[in-house]
């Protein structure tokens, strides 16, 4: 909602990072963790994959769609910025938070490349890593079981985050068209 000097180009940047797939970036990637000083950590499972330029622009068409009026009343009131934000944006963009959080943490949940690339040490390594290791065995039939299980197991949190923050996604695709 606030305007600034660079405000379009860096919505612009975000909106080219939307095109480039994780494996393009992967190379800057690891610069940007070996820099950061988190080989090796577990958080390396799960902090590269917070930047996602889908979830910031999801939000920043939320943001958009807030009436300009609401804020312009809240300051008339004597509101600051930090009390806008925290009472009216944030409250209202609960819907569009909890859909970022669930693609969130899918994303997080059944990545695997983050323990390929970043994690030497086994105890680290997240549990996708391991699920995506039952498939080689030399039975098929038994390796179509584990298999299966496997997915399953990997599916059900996702399910439960789901059905948990289901009535928020919901109001999400609701007031998506509201003006």
């Amino acid at each position: 909602k606030k305007t600034f000097k660079l405000k379009n180009t860096l919505f612009s940047i975000n909106t080219l990072a939307l095109m480039f797939v994780p494996v393009a970036v992967s190379i800057p990637r690891y610069f940007l963790v070996v820099k950061l000083g988190l080989i090796n950590d577990f958080s390396v499972n799960i902090l590269p994959l917070l930047a996602m330029p889908v979830g910031l622009f999801l939000l920043k068409q939320f943001i958009d769609q807030i009436p300009n009026e609401l804020i312009e009343a809240a300051q008339i009131d004597g509101a600051n910025d930090f009390t806008i934000f925290r009472k009216i944006i944030i409250p209202m963009t609960m819907p569009a938070i909890a859909t970022i959080a669930i693609l969130a943490f899918q994303l997080s949940w059944n990545s695997i490349e983050p323990a390929t690339l970043y994690v030497n040490d086994e105890e680290l390594k997240n549990f996708a890593y391991y699920m995506s290791t039952f498939t080689a065995t030399n039975n098929e039939v038994a390796g179509q079981g584990i298999s299966a299980a496997a997915a399953l197991i990997m599916f059900i949190p996702n399910l439960l985050i789901f059905i948990f923050m289901q009535s928020r996604v919901m109001n999400t695709m609701a007031h998506s068209g509201l003006k």
